[in-house]
């Protein structure tokens, strides 16, 4: 039997359907719809579901269940998503297990986006050397897990808001409301604002001539790289920006809770890949209490497609045996 684990995110839907051993033998991964509201993204991940289904050469009949990691605050008694601001038009509390349940047939269990992707990191990827790990997930926004004894640390549920951790005091407008998060300089949705800004004030940039060449709507993590790979001067000194806040928000992280290793994921920091990862690594080093006890930095081994592969882990609450990884999908184009 198979579970699906869809991972949700501001621009992209992305599904792996995983065996008992842990192997992804499907997958799928589409653009989030942002004209149709929530029911809208809600249909899209039900039609990305079949669809690597088909890619695995199976059918809904073999699914046991399906996981979905949200943004958001969820709430897994009502089934629902609540305030998840990355998503488009996602005002309020959504109810989202139970239209796909209707629609699927097969229990549907929800969880944080991050936080699944952290655990998956702990228990299958780069963080599976490790008793103690740190994952921050730098995407639309920025996200963080804390993995203590191989155990994901919750505290009273809000644990491990590494992007909502200030970095400059009133400094950059976070889309959270406040300022001075992490998540102000180093979220993909900031970052365009603050590009976006740039180039009103007469800033020269191809971030926007590469959107539009690549028919995105957002400025991708694949469009970041590519400006990066052409030396834009407004992409570097962003991402300049963005590993500045990052090393600061880790080494505070690492001078609280001391863990072993520090793991660089989500969109943005997969597609940059092992160079950022060692970037924000220098980047900490100056802010940490004991510099010779610099934690392993490491860049997200199971690609784009861990937050999918956490989020079928989190069916029946089991975890699969060790197993080959199947093939991890790059991050966004």
């Amino acid at each position: 039997m198979l579970r699906a684990g869809v991972d949700l995110g501001g621009t992209k839907i992305q599904v792996a359907i995983v065996d008992a051993d842990g192997n992804v033998v499907g997958q799928c991964r589409i653009p989030t719809p942002q004209d149709q509201g929530p029911q809208g993204v809600i249909d899209a991940m039900v039609g990305a579901v079949r669809s690597a289904l088909a890619d695995a050469g199976a059918s809904e009949s073999d699914l046991t269940g399906v996981g979905v990691g949200s943004p958001g605050q969820i709430d897994h008694a009502s089934g629902t998503v609540s305030h998840a601001g990355n998503l488009p038009d996602w005002l309020g509390t959504v109810e989202v297990a139970g239209p796909m349940r209707q629609a699927l047939g097969v229990p549907i269990e929800l969880a944080n986006d991050v936080q699944v992707g952290v655990m998956a990191e702990s228990q299958l990827g780069a963080g599976r050397p490790y008793d103690s790990m740190l994952g921050i997930f730098c995407g639309t926004g920025v996200g963080g897990g804390i993995v203590i004894h191989d155990e994901l640390w919750l505290g009273r549920g809000a644990a491990g808001e590494v992007g909502h951790m200030v970095v400059e005091p009133d400094g950059a407008p976070c889309p959270c409301g406040r300022r001075g998060c992490l998540e102000a300089y180093a979220g993909r949705a900031a970052m365009e604002i603050k590009a976006r800004k740039l180039v009103k004030k007469g800033h020269k940039t191809s971030l926007f001539h590469i959107m539009k060449k690549k028919e995105r709507t957002r400025l991708s993590s694949g469009v970041w790289a590519k400006a990066l790979e052409q030396d834009d001067d407004m992409a570097v000194g962003l991402v300049d920006r963005a590993v500045w806040a990052l090393g600061l928000a880790a080494a505070s992280a690492v001078n609280l809770l001391d863990v072993e290793a520090v793991v660089i994921g989500g969109g943005l920091g997969c597609r940059l890949g092992t160079p950022f990862a060692d970037r924000i690594r220098d980047a900490m080093i100056p802010h940490l209490i004991l510099p010779e006890k610099t934690p392993q930095v490491l860049s997200a081994a199971l690609g784009d497609l861990g937050g999918a592969m956490g989020a079928a882990l989190r069916v029946e609450h089991t975890t699969p045996p060790p197993g080959p990884l199947g093939e991890v999908a790059d991050a966004d184009a």
